[in-house]
């Protein structure tokens, strides 16, 4: 089985889709599909269905559900080539239960050893964050933009989610946004401001009180020898966040300005490691 949620729900069995187009069946398999090999409650699907407010008819509707993406499983097993050539039909006796197993609280979606784009990020991302540790600055740079180059669009991006859904989305959005600090501050250490400039550009337009984003963003400007629109960035992210959150810019932040007042840093580690601070405030 191969499982991509990383934009679009794709969820394919044989290379064959099983990602159904109704709206309640997509949110089960989407979230069945992110915990893939793991056992997802009843209670936690009936939640992401319902929000708190389940009919008396909500676990009965819940195994019409796994009905339906059971049959599109079979359809797709149906389908499986023998090793002869033919059409041998649940190869080896799988059948669509064996995909999509009821288990005593829940159900789980065995992905029988498939890809996930989930996983490969992780693992990409955490290989890169440990080059990063251990000062392979082009290493990092590469894991980290292979990790970040699995997202399509935002995670779930056709699925109507409810709770459980919404919540999973912030969290795989917090990971893509560490990824993405990481590469950068990998792309500086190499000395590739110039070429950051532009990707900053809509980055602290669309993450407007992101203060690493923002941080990357002015020492990527006054590297490249535009001191003062790097101060302009900081006085228009000062004047967000006052606005905004009702806070001033941490301490590392104002270190940094301070620094490229007095013509500073040469990496954005320099302007927060010896305070101890990263600049991470959303």
């Amino acid at each position: 089985m191969d499982i991509d949620v990383l934009g679009a729900l794709a969820v394919r069995e044989n290379g064959i889709s099983i990602t159904p187009t109704a709206p309640k069946p997509r949110q089960v398999l989407a979230l069945l599909a992110l915990h893939a090999d793991q056992v997802v409650p009843v209670s936690a699907l009936i939640e992401e269905l319902w929000a708190g407010e389940p009919p008396r008819s909500a676990r009965t509707t819940l195994q019409t559900y796994v009905l339906q993406l059971r049959a599109l499983i079979a359809t797709a097993l149906e389908r499986e080539p023998d090793p002869e050539g033919g059409v041998a039909g649940a190869a080896g006796g799988r059948t669509a239960k064996d995909v999509l197993v009821t288990l005593p609280g829940g159900y789980l979606l065995n992905s029988n050893g498939g890809t996930s784009d989930v996983r490969e990020f992780d693992r990409l991302a955490g290989t890169g964050y440990r080059a990063m540790d251990a000062g392979d600055f082009p290493g990092a740079a590469r894991l980290l933009r292979e990790a970040l180059a699995l997202w399509s669009g935002p995670a779930f991006a056709d699925v109507q989610g409810g709770v459980q859904l919404d919540m999973e989305t912030r969290r795989l959005e917090e990971t893509r946004l560490c990824a993405l600090d990481q590469r950068i501050e990998a792309d500086l250490r190499l000395g590739r401001h110039r070429e950051l400039l532009a990707e900053l550009t809509v980055l602290a337009s669309r993450y407007r009180t992101h203060e690493n984003l923002h941080g990357q963003f002015m020492l990527a400007l006054h590297r490249s020898g535009r001191r003062g629109e790097a101060l302009d960035v900081y006085q228009r992210l000062r004047g967000m966040l006052v606005r905004e959150l009702g806070l001033e810019p941490s301490a590392a932040l104002r270190r940094l300005q301070r620094s490229i007042l007095m013509a500073g840093p040469e990496s954005l580690a320099e302007a927060t490691d010896a305070g101890g601070e990263r600049l991470v405030r959303v």
